[in-house]
This record gives C-alpha cells, structure tokens and sequence, in this order.
C-alpha cells in the first residue's frame, strides 16, 4: 500500500519502497508514479488520465522521500527548483569502513546506456557531468559507518559511484561493490527532501525512516537524523549528540528549533545535562530519564567529567601547553564577558587549560590548532580566556578581529570534541571510564580551512 506522507492540490509526497522503479520499465513491474496516479485518481474520483508531474527520481534498489506535482505549475516550478539546487535531497548510507569526520566529493561521471552503469571519468571524456555531494559521518559501530549526505547535483547512481570511487563503496551494492553479499540490500535511502512550497511559497521539509536489516544497528541513530540531529552514540540513558552550529541546545535558552526541542521528538524524553554556545559545535549529553539525568548533572556539578575542545586560533599561545586561571565579569545584557587576571568585586574564576597541537600559516596568518580542557563553565570561557592571551578563535566576531576573520570561512572553527566520563555508580555504572570522542566539523587540508557544509 502506498504511504502518503503529505498531499494538497498541488504536491503529493510519498514513501517510495525499496526496489519498486520509479517509472514503468522493461521489468513490468509495479511502479511508483502508476501506484501514485492509480492513489489520486481512485481517493478523488478522477475522471480519465490522472495528471501527476515527475520532477526527480531515485535509482530502483533505493526507498525514501519522493515528490510528484499534481498541477503543471506546480511542476514547472519543482523542476526549476530542481535545475537550481534547491530541492535539497539528505540520504543516509552505510559503508563497511571507517569515514572521515566530513567530506566534500566532486568528480566527473559518465553514464554507460549500455551497461545502466555509470563511472568515474576526466573532465574531458565524452559525456562528463559535474558530481557533487557532501557527507558527514553520523556514527560507527560495528566495523559500520552511518553517515548523512547531501547532493549538490543529481547523476546517474551518483552517490554509489563517487563512495565507491573513494574506496569506500555502499554496504549491500550489487553493483558496485565487490564484496556485496547476494541478497543483501543496499542500505542508501532518501530519507529527507526539503523544498519550497509551489504557490504557498513556504519552506517544507518531509522525512522518512530507513528500515530492514540493512539498518537495524542504527535505528536510534536514524530516528535522531529524521528529525534532524546526528548522534555518534545513543542509549537507554544517554544519547550524545553531534550538534551543528547556530542551533541552541535547549528550549530555555530561547526559540523553537532547538536539540532539545529535535530530540524530544524522536525520543519522547531528551534532557540537557549541560551547554554549548549556539555557534559552537560538537559534542552535548542528554538524558533520556530523570535518574540519569540526576547522575549526569552531580558528575558535572562537581567537574569530574572531563571536557575537551579544539579550536583554530589567530597566533600562537605563549607556552606550548598551560592552564589560564582568570576571572570574568558579564556586561550587563550578558551578551559578553570582560576578562582580568586578578579577581574583582563581581567576577567568577575562569580555569581553562591549552595544549598547541600545530602551527600553519594560512592567507599570510598565524593560525594554531589548540586542544582545549574546560575545568569550569563559564559564558563565552574559551573564546573570552583565548583572546586574552592574543589568541582570538578563528571566525569569533565577538572576542576577535572582524577583519581576519573574513579570511576564512564564516563560522566558528571551536568545537568540543571528547568527554571522558569517571567512574560512576548507579544506573549509569556501565558507562565507568567511557570516553565519546568525534573529530572536528573543520580541518586544515591543502592549506585552506575546510568545514563540514551540511
């Protein structure tokens, strides 16, 4: 039975399942578009040729987020959205190695009618088209890597190509992986399409869930990216998310869209135990009950969790590696803190301490690479405590220079990256010792700052 996820009078939105062609072909078998049309034409009592638009498709094996227009408008509109890159398509895939933290894939793909295959070619060769798409790594386990991908174009079997052409191809792709099983499903699957409501001019997003055992090892791991948040580890207790930069953590601190707000939906219960500034990314606990959550907040109360953080700043530190002890004061708004070296009436101790991992120079400045321990949790400490020993974090407006900044790529390259858990009794005794360790959304390649752009 076909599932709907979303219909009006111009779209119809629906879960294509795996293995079912798009459109009719050779094989004769039950295709989407007739199951689609055969839906509208039997629930409106259509008369004649029901009209549907076809503006994208995906490759057979792969299930997920399909669109179809119910009007010419609306189709001449989804296909220019589509021509333009603003039908923004997310998969999720798994891969039997390890991947790096993000990446950015672009290549020159040649169709072969005869084969139904495409490959990897020169710029050059006949029938070259531009491939280009971004991942990040979600999470690993098992050997396994789930990671979340972007297209920026849409070739022929594109993503399977350029994973496999980076040595890395699909878990369960009969056709371009070697040591695909038989039988085994391909596990790619488009699991959210977001685009711009034809005539209501509104943005919408739709989703769907990948399931099977293709993707029974992540399941809560892609109940967490179908509402939008990547997690490298969830739990009965805990779920450690890899949070994005300029969304907040929790609902308190303001606005709708939060982790806070992502991960209640997908889990029912989803509770900060601590914070990150809304530019800064990286890794944020929450708990899923309120016995861990009482755990979780004595262990940070009382700093025996350790948090760690890398940021690229302007300069280089003093010493290769010390602990700054300082004192801040907030402004009055609380939008900023003033940093001195010795207490006043109205500061609070800033402890915070630094190791130089390497120095480079990038666009004719210094710029080092610092890994950061917090042993308190102030406002704004690490940014605030850098830049008072001449060391601004890069893409900081705030605590440093406008003018660099514009240098580089318009964010902030600060992220927390590990927490080293102590021993613990209680509920959460199994995690005793347990380190959560991602790499940065931002790393020094070829001499340029690149960042994880999804």
């Amino acid at each position: 039975m076909l599932k709907i996820i979303y219909e009006d009078n111009h779209l119809l939105v629906v879960e294509k399942p795996v293995n079912m062609p798009t459109q009719a072909d050779s094989s004769g078998d039950p295709d989407l578009l007739s199951e689609a049309k055969k839906y509208v034409k039997e629930k409106y009592n259509k008369p004649g040729e029901v009209y549907l638009g076809l503006v994208h498709r995906l490759d057979r094996p792969v299930g997920g987020v399909m669109v179809f227009a119910r009007t010419s408008k609306a189709a001449a509109r989804l296909t220019e959205a589509v021509k333009a890159h603003r039908l923004e398509k997310r998969y999720a895939a798994i891969v039997d190695s390890p991947l790096p933290a993000f990446g950015s894939l672009t290549d020159y793909m040649a169709r072969d009618e005869s084969t139904h295959s495409s490959r990897i070619v020169d710029k050059n060769a006949d029938g070259a088209q531009l491939a280009r798409l971004d991942f990040a790594l979600v999470a690993e386990k098992n050997g396994k890597s789930l990671a979340d991908i972007s297209l920026q174009t849409g070739r022929h079997h594109q993503i399977r190509v350029q994973f496999a052409g980076m040595g890395r191809p699909l878990y369960g792709d009969q056709r371009y992986n070697k040591n695909a099983r038989a039988g085994q499903q391909i596990a790619l699957y488009a699991y959210s399409l977001r685009l711009e409501h034809p005539t209501l001019k509104e943005s919408m997003t739709f989703t769907s869930m990948p399931s099977g055992a293709s993707w029974a090892g992540f399941t809560e791991e892609l109940t967490a990216l179908t509402n939008g948040v990547r997690c490298p580890y969830v739990d009965e207790n805990i779920i450690a998310v890899n949070k994005t930069p300029e969304i907040s953590v929790a609902v308190a601190d303001g606005g709708e869209d939060t982790l806070e707000a992502r991960l209640s939906l997908a889990f029912g219960a989803a509770i900060p135990v601590h914070r990150l500034d809304a530019g800064t990314s990286g890794l944020v606990l929450f708990a899923r009950n309120e016995q861990a959550k009482g755990e979780l907040m004595a262990l940070f109360s009382s700093r025996d969790i350790k948090k760690y953080y890398k940021a690229y700043v302007f300069g280089s530190p003093p010493k290769q590696s010390d602990v700054l002890l300082l004192h801040a004061e907030k402004d009055a708004d609380g939008a900023k803190v003033s940093v001195f070296n010795s207490p006043t009436r109205h500061s609070r101790e800033m402890k915070t301490g630094y190791r130089l991992i390497k120095t480079y120079d990038l666009h004719g400045e210094t710029v080092s690479l610092l890994e950061v321990e917090l042993f308190t949790g102030r406002t704004h400490q690490i940014r605030a405590s850098l830049a008072h020993i001449g060391c601004p974090v890069v893409g900081d407006d705030k605590y440093g220079d406008r003018r660099k900044n514009k240098l580089f790529p318009g964010r902030l390259l600060l992220a927390a990256v590990r927490i080293e858990l102590p021993k613990i009794e209680g509920r959460l005794a199994y995690l005793n010792g347990k380190t959560l360790e991602i790499e940065p959304p931002f790393a020094v390649r070829g001499g340029e700052v690149c960042v994880c752009r999804i």
